[in-house]
């Protein structure tokens, strides 16, 4: 695509002199003690501190400075020395916190005691534990267990989640959604039907041996910035890295590691991707095709040498209705759905067959669309005609974003009782878990709307903020009965609150843990399916807090029934204990747990695909033939646009940690909404000018943002960004991947009208 001289950008290469000012930027508003250096000296290291940030892999041989931007911004904003008190929320009423913004609500420092909310007042007032356990027992006692939601974030460690899980099922349901339904629950569902695992098939090491990259919808730069120091290794020893994504994101064009002095001293960067392409919103489907349509030619032009069809008549089923398929698909269509052209997609099929070994690497911008399941499959698609998964060098790599998401689905967090081994939960605990489906973010949020939904309790996170179609939710969040929220910073969703609600300030995870046991050390699992322990030094912010473990332990004791084989204050004083139930519980891979959770580079619990066994229904991995080219199911239309929201290089999740959006050339604001210059000129509009996005889904309901700037951006035509969680009440709660629910926060229908 053309660069068109109006556009905003970043004129410098992605980490550079830039990083290490955004990190200052930071230091400067959270002003963290002197122990925050320590901390990031260990952090990601064998025996220290894991990131609470991205769940990119932790190497066995680490860089001295073995974290990235964000990682020291997440650091430093948990070690801050702000401090939410009691007498902050005499001074502010809930009510008028509400038109406090993100930023200003979380950089208000860390909650220091456990508070209880007063209606008749509208403030949050203190209270004492042991209050705050008996009322939500009490409480939780008087509901149907089938109406309460237990949610939780992806950076609960593997201990506090299998408590949690355990604790819902000792209650009665299994309400358990965490955020991996809101970003790659669309993973789990496809590549567990296609290829029989969950999760991702590449280790760190394959980056190391990998011939070629391709990049789907992931921003490396703003999500997991330490990811580019192998990309870059691997594009320094000659790897080729082809990208399609409707942004030119900067971590994958140009990246200075910060830690290579000439570069830092010369400002020469290293190149990433020989190929970028940007696929319109929601043209993968189309933009895949098209590469397994060259390698199909190629095939044929090559004399039948460039498809695996060995790999493929062992391994796979579906391959020839697949191939059918692609024969019969249009370039016409093609380049109509992806908004690329034949030429630019052959070209970077070209790469794909040159290379012996590829890795298909995705985000959000594959799983976070109504067809995200297809966006999946087809990536799967092109890369078994190769046999680019189960080799060394070679796989499927979906990147995941919190710190141990995954690993939360992997002990037991899980809605769906068919992922869990529920018998054997029954026979080591003595009781009979529930066997009927749990309910999905969408369900839940579906069940606040219709008033079935009576309970919720948050295991950190923003959930009331990350969902979609928050307008309309927010109102009757109220209505509960009960909500709690553990956390340790304030949030917009800790604003909205139940009949009776409590707000319980948890250790952050760079913090000492001292129980009975002495020292506690917590597990995380990172994107690779490693296991790492994680010990944090710092001195607590407040001696009220407690561990998000005795917390939920608090909870459960004044709930369920006393069991023998759940000794939940033992538990509390030693988490060693809490390890080796998991170990029982996932025996073949969680062994030996507490011997080996300080591997360096952390221990592998194995995957099946990865050695060519597809625990699929057919026992082999499966070509898919989709039904659509597009991956939303909202026609185009005059005045119709494609929203897709992202983050900043300022924030992680709905955390705001400032307002400088350096790698795409923003600064200082969040309401705006980027445009290519060609579509600001046909639908009259001006740069600068302020608008409003109206959501239009069809279905009857008004969404509708106002006061929104134009900022001219290098985008595809039709397409159109903003930044989440604040666009997110355009998104309609029906807008999900009709698979998995993952919320569609990628081409969203919009229309532009004039500000109110």
């Amino acid at each position: 695509m053309t660069k068109d001289p109006k556009t905003v950008e970043y004129h410098s290469a992605t980490g550079g002199w830039g990083s290490v000012r955004g990190m200052r930027d930071t230091a400067l508003r959270e002003r963290p003690s002197l122990g925050a250096l320590d901390t990031l000296r260990r952090q990601n290291k064998t025996g220290g501190f894991m990131c609470t940030s991205c769940a990119w892999g932790k190497p066995k041989h680490p860089h001295a400075f073995e974290f990235c931007e964000n990682g020291a911004k997440a650091t430093m904003w948990e070690l801050t020395s702000h401090r939410c008190t009691p007498e902050f929320f005499a001074e502010h009423s809930v009510t008028e916190l509400r038109s406090w913004s993100d930023h200003d609500l979380e950089h208000q420092g860390r909650l220091t005691h456990p508070m209880r909310y007063d209606a008749a007042t509208d403030h949050y007032v203190p209270c004492s534990w042991d209050e705050a356990f008996a009322s939500i027992g009490a409480e939780l006692k008087t509901i149907n267990p089938k109406s309460a939601i237990f949610y939780a974030s992806g950076r609960a460690s593997l201990e506090t989640t299998y408590a949690y899980a355990l604790f819902a099922r000792l209650y009665g349901h299994n309400n358990l959604p965490d955020s991996s339904n809101m970003c790659h629950e669309t993973t789990s569902v496809t590549l567990n039907s296609l290829i029989g695992s969950p999760v991702g098939t590449c280790v760190l090491d394959d980056f190391e041996e990998c011939d070629a990259i391709f990049f789907f919808g992931q921003n490396a730069g703003t999500n997991s910035p330490r990811f580019l120091h192998p990309l870059q290794k691997a594009v320094q020893r000659g790897c080729k890295v082809v990208t399609f994504n409707p942004i030119r994101e900067k971590g994958l064009i140009e990246f200075i590691s910060p830690q290579n002095p000439a570069q830092m001293l010369t400002g020469k960067g290293t190149q990433i991707s020989c190929n970028y392409l940007q696929v319109r919103a929601g043209g993968d489907i189309a933009a895949i095709m098209g590469l397994c349509k060259f390698v199909f030619a190629e095939h044929e032009r090559q004399g039948g040498t460039v498809i695996d069809r060995a790999f493929i008549a062992e391994h796979c089923t579906g391959f020839d209705a697949f191939h059918a398929l692609a024969d019969a698909t249009s370039w016409e269509r093609i380049e109509q759905e992806s908004g690329l052209s034949r030429a630019d997609i052959e070209a970077a099929g070209r790469v794909y067959v040159d290379a012996k070994r590829v890795i298909g690497v995705y985000g959000m911008g594959l799983t976070q669309h109504v067809h995200g399941f297809e966006n999946i499959a087809m990536l799967v698609n092109l890369l078994l005609m190769r046999g680019n998964i189960g080799r060394p060098g070679a796989g499927i790599c979906p990147v995941r974003g919190h710190s141990n998401v995954q690993g939360q689905r992997t002990v037991g967090m899980s809605e769906k009782p068919e992922l869990v081994p529920l018998d054997k939960i029954a026979a080591q605990f003595g009781f009979e878990p529930p066997r009927d489906q749990g309910m999905t973010t969408v369900d839940v949020c579906e069940g606040l709307l219709d008033g079935t939904v009576h309970a919720f309790i948050g295991l950190g996170g923003n959930f009331l903020r990350a969902i979609p179609d928050q307008s309309r939710i927010e109102p009757v969040w109220e209505k509960m009965q009960l909500t709690v929220q553990i956390a340790t910073k304030l949030n917009r969703g800790h604003l909205f609150n139940g009949r009776t609600a409590y707000l319980l300030p948890c250790l952050g995870r760079s913090e000492e843990d001292i129980r009975a046991g002495g020292p506690q050390t917590v597990t995380i699992e990172d994107s690779f399916s490693h296991i790492h322990g994680s010990l944090g030094h710092r001195t607590p912010a407040s001696e009220h807090l407690k561990s998000e473990m005795a917390i939920v332990a608090g909870m459960a004791m004044a709930t369920v029934a006393p069991n023998p084989n759940v000794p939940w204050e033992a538990w509390t004083g030693d988490y060693a204990l809490v390890r080796d139930q998991i170990a029982e519980t996932y025996h073949e891979q969680f062994h030996d747990m507490n011997a080996r959770m300080f591997e360096p580079g952390g221990f592998y619990r194995g995957n099946s695909a990865r050695e060519r066994e597809w625990k699929t229904e057919s026992g082999k991995a499966v070509f898919t033939s989709p039904e659509m080219l597009a991956a939303t199911d909202v026609a185009d239309a005059d005045g119709r646009y494609r929203l897709v929201t992202v983050r900043s290089n300022d924030q992680f999740n709905t955390t705001i940690y400032g307002y400088s959006d350096r790698l795409r050339g923003i600064e200082g604001k969040r309401d705006v909404v980027l445009m290519n210059p060609a579509d600001i000129d046909r639908a009259g509009l001006r740069a600068g000018q302020r608008i409003a996005l109206v959501g239009d889904a069809g279905d009857g309901h008004a969404r509708r943002i106002d006061g929104l700037e134009i900022v001219p951006f290098n985008l595809p035509d039709g397409t159109i960004v903003g930044y989440y969680p604040e666009l997110n009440p355009l998104i309609a709660v029906t807008h999900h991947d009709r698979q998995s629910k993952t919320p569609a926060a990628k081409a969203v229908p919009v229309r532009i009208e004039a500000a109110a």
